[in-house]
C-alpha cells in the first residue's frame, strides 16, 4: 500500500497509547490495515493482533484487504466487531448462555410491564432506556438514585431491575451484558491474565465506542510497562451520530484523559471530496462548539459549488432532485449508482420513492424495504385490502396477515380449522370467521371484536376514503402504539411518522381499490435495483461515498431533527455532505403535509451568503 507521509507516521506509532483523528475520506481503514501489516513485517505474531471494526461487514471487508497486504497471514489476525469478540471470549471460559435479542427482548419487557400494571407504556422505549444505562455502565441500583424523584424512571428501574433476574434466572445475556460480563472477566485476577493475549488491539471507528465498550478496552489493554498491550484507535469525533445508542464523541475528545500519555494524529487531507465541498464541510465544523479543531485540505481538482435548492414543498423537492439526477445522467456524465440521496429519518422515502417510479428513475431503498414493504405499512394496507375485497383470495391471505395485529392470541390451529370450515363451505375466510364456532372463549372474543370492527367499515368500504379508514384504523387499534413497541430513541425511524406519511399517500386517492393498486404497484415494482441511485438515510450511509449527494429535508425539524440533540444533528448533517465526491445538491421546502417550515439552521451555517438576515 502506498501512504502518505501523515499516514504512514500514523500507522508506524511505536507507542503504547494512540488516537488517530480522521477527516472524511483520509484514508483512516487502509491506515489501520497497513499498520497491521507492518506490525507482522516487525515479527509481531498476527495471533497476537486484534483489529475491532463497527459492523460485521466492516470487518470483512477489513479482512479482505489484509489479504491483499498479508497473504495467508491475514487468516490468523483476529478480525471482529467488539460484541462478536467478547461472545467468543465468554464461550472461551466456558460460559453456557443464549442471546436474548430482537422480539423475544420486546415480549420479555411487555410481559413485565404487563405484571407491573404498566401495558400502557410501550416496551421498545423502556428497553432504549435499559440499553441506554447499561451501556453507560450505570446499573438498577445507581439508575434508581440518579432518577429518584422521578415516576417514570423509577417505574423503568422496577422494569429494568426484574429485567435482569429473569434474565439471570434463564441464563440469557443481552447484547450489553456482554460486554459487561467481558469486562469482569478481562479485570478478574484469576482469568483476566489468561485472556490478555494480544500484543496490539487496534479499533476502527472510535467514536461510535460506549463507556462500556471504552471499559472493555481498558480492561484487556491494562498496564503501561514492557509488555503491556498497546492500543491504537482511529476516528472521528465530528462523526460521531450514534448518541441515542450510548456513544459519544467525548470518548475521542477525551482520549488523552482515559488514558494518560497517549498521543493524537490528525488525518486532516481528505482524498475523496472537491475543495468546494469542503469549504461547506469546514463551515459546519466551525460552527460547532465543541470538537478537536482540525482544517479540511485537499489536493483534489477544484470542482462545481453546492447546490442549494429551495422548493415549494416536499413534492417539489422530489421531483427537484429526480430532475437533477436524471438531468446528469442524461449527459453521460454519471451512472444511476454515482447518485445518492440522503434523509433524515426513514418516512422521507415515500415521496421520493413516488417520484422516481413515476419518473422510471431505477432505485434501491438501502434499508432493502422500499416504504410500501415496511411491516407498519403493510399492516394497514392488508386491513384495508380485506375491507374493500372481504370475499376475495387477496381478502383471506390479508386476514391471514393481520389476525394477529395488533395481538389477539390467535394460533396456527385456529386458522388451519378457519381455512378448511371455509374450503368446506366454498366461502371466504372472513364470512368463515363470522360463521364458525370457536370452542376457546379468548378466540370467540377475538373473532367477534374484529367482525364488529370491520363489518361496518365494509359496509361503507364504498363512500369512505382510503385516508378516513386508515385514520379510523390508527384509532381503533391503538396501532401507532403497537408498531412503536419495538422502536428504539433513534430519530431514524419513528413509525408514527411513516403511518402519517402512508395517510398523507392515500389522501390523493378518492378510493381505496385504487390506492391500493397504487400502492401494490410501489411494491412490487420498485426500490431493489443494484445498480440505481440509492435512498438512504444518513445513518445507513455512514463509511460510504457517491460521486453525487443530494440532501433533502434540509428543514428545521427534519434536519435537525426536533426530538435529536442540537451538536449531534450538526454531526449528522456534516457526515451527510461529506458523503459527496464531485457534487452536492441540499434541497428544503417551504411547506410539509401542508405546514409551513423554516429552512435548516445548518444551511445558514454553510450558506451565510444566502440567509443575511443570520447575520
Amino acid at each position: 500500500m502506498n501512504l502518505s507521509a501523515q499516514q504512514l507516521e500514523a500507522a508506524s506509532f511505536g507507542g503504547l497509547r494512540c488516537s488517530v483523528v480522521a477527516v472524511p475520506g483520509s484514508g483512516k481503514t487502509v491506515t489501520m490495515t497497513e499498520r497491521i501489516a507492518l506490525l507482522a513485517d516487525d515479527g509481531v505474531p498476527p495471533e497476537a493482533v486484534l483489529g475491532l471494526a463497527f459492523t460485521r461487514n466492516a470487518a470483512g471487508a477489513m479482512r479482505e484487504r489484509l489479504a491483499a497486504a498479508m497473504g495467508e497471514r491475514a487468516s490468523r489476525v483476529a478480525l471482529s466487531t467488539i460484541h462478536g469478540f467478547c461472545f467468543s471470549l465468554l464461550r472461551r471460559d466456558g460460559r453456557s448462555f443464549e442471546i436474548l435479542e430482537g422480539r423475544a427482548r420486546v415480549r420479555l419487557v411487555g410481559k413485565l410491564l404487563a405484571a407491573l400494571r404498566a401495558s400502557e407504556i410501550p416496551p421498545g422505549s423502556v428497553l432504549a432506556e435499559i440499553s441506554l444505562a447499561k451501556n453507560n455502565l450505570i446499573d438498577v441500583g445507581e439508575y434508581r438514585l440518579l432518577h429518584s424523584g422521578n415516576p417514570e424512571k423509577l417505574r423503568a428501574a422496577r422494569v429494568y431491575e426484574r429485567y435482569e433476574a429473569e434474565k439471570a434466572g434463564r441464563m440469557l445475556l443481552d447484547f450489553e451484558d456482554l460486554l459487561l460480563e467481558a469486562r469482569k472477566l478481562l479485570e478478574s485476577a484469576e482469568s483476566g491474565p489468561k485472556y490478555r493475549v494480544y500484543s496490539h488491539v487496534l479499533v476502527d471507528e472510535y467514536q461510535d465506542t460506549t463507556p462500556a465498550q471504552v471499559a472493555v478496552l481498558k480492561a484487556l489493554t491494562e498496564g503501561d510497562g514492557p509488555g503491556s498491550c498497546a492500543l491504537w484507535t482511529c476516528g472521528d469525533d465530528f462523526q460521531s451520530i450514534f448518541g441515542f445508542a450510548g456513544a459519544g464523541a467525548g470518548n475521542i475528545v477525551n482520549f488523552e484523559r482515559f488514558f494518560p500519555g497517549s498521543t493524537r494524529f490528525v488525518l486532516d487531507v481528505n482524498y475523496r471530496s472537491t475543495p468546494q465541498i469542503l469549504k461547506v464541510c469546514q463551515r459546519l465544523l466551525d460552527a460547532a462548539p465543541r470538537k478537536i479543531p482540525k482544517e479540511l485540505r485537499t489536493d483534489n481538482e477544484p470542482g462545481e459549488e453546492a447546490v442549494v435548492l429551495r422548493c415549494e414543498d416536499e413534492y417539489e423537492e422530489a421531483s427537484a432532485a429526480a430532475c437533477e439526477i436524471a438531468e446528469l445522467a442524461a449527459r453521460g456524465d454519471f451512472e444511476w449508482r454515482d447518485f445518492a440521496v440522503l434523509y433524515r429519518s426513514n418516512f422521507q422515502s415515500r415521496v421520493l420513492e413516488e417520484t422516481f417510479s413515476r419518473m422510471r428513475i431505477p432505485y434501491r431503498v438501502e434499508s432493502g424495504l422500499n416504504f410500501y414493504n415496511r411491516y407498519e405499512i403493510r399492516c394497514l394496507l392488508d386491513y384495508l385490502r380485506l375491507i374493500v375485497r372481504p370475499d376475495s383470495e387477496a381478502g383471506d391471505e390479508a386476514l391471514k396477515r393481520i389476525v394477529n395485529v395488533p395481538f389477539r392470541y390467535v394460533g396456527g390451529t385456529f386458522l388451519k380449522e378457519l381455512e378448511t370450515f371455509a374450503s368446506e363451505r366454498e366461502t371466504s375466510m372472513w364470512a368463515a370467521l363470522r360463521e364458525m364456532p370457536a370452542s376457546a372463549a379468548h378466540l370467540r372474543r377475538a373473532a367477534g371484536e374484529m367482525v364488529s370492527l370491520l363489518d361496518p367499515l365494509m359496509e361503507k368500504a364504498a363512500e369512505t376514503s382510503p385516508a378516513e379508514t386508515i385514520s379510523f384504523l390508527r384509532d381503533a387499534l391503538d396501532y401507532d402504539r403497537f408498531v412503536a413497541e419495538e422502536d428504539a430513541l433513534s430519530p431514524d425511524d419513528a413509525k408514527s411518522e411513516s403511518l402519517d406519511q402512508l395517510q398523507t399517500a392515500a389522501g390523493r386517492f378518492e378510493d381505496s381499490r385504487s390506492f391500493l393498486d397504487h400502492a401494490d404497484r410501489l411494491a412490487t415494482g420498485s426500490g431493489n435495483d443494484p445498480d440505481g441511485v440509492r435512498l438512504s438515510t444518513v445513518h445507513r450511509a455512514k463509511g460510504s461515498e457517491f460521486p453525487v449527494v443530494l440532501v433533502v429535508g434540509m428543514n428545521e425539524g427534519l434536519m435537525p431533527h426536533k426530538n435529536g440533540d442540537p451538536e449531534e444533528e450538526r454531526r449528522i448533517c456534516f457526515v451527510a455532505v461529506s458523503r459527496a465526491m464531485k457534487r452536492l445538491y441540499l434541497l428544503s421546502a417551504g411547506t410539509r403535509t401542508g405546514r409551513a417550515v423554516e429552512p435548516s439552521a445548518f444551511l445558514k451555517e454553510m450558506f451565510p451568503e444566502m440567509f443575511p438576515e443570520n447575520d
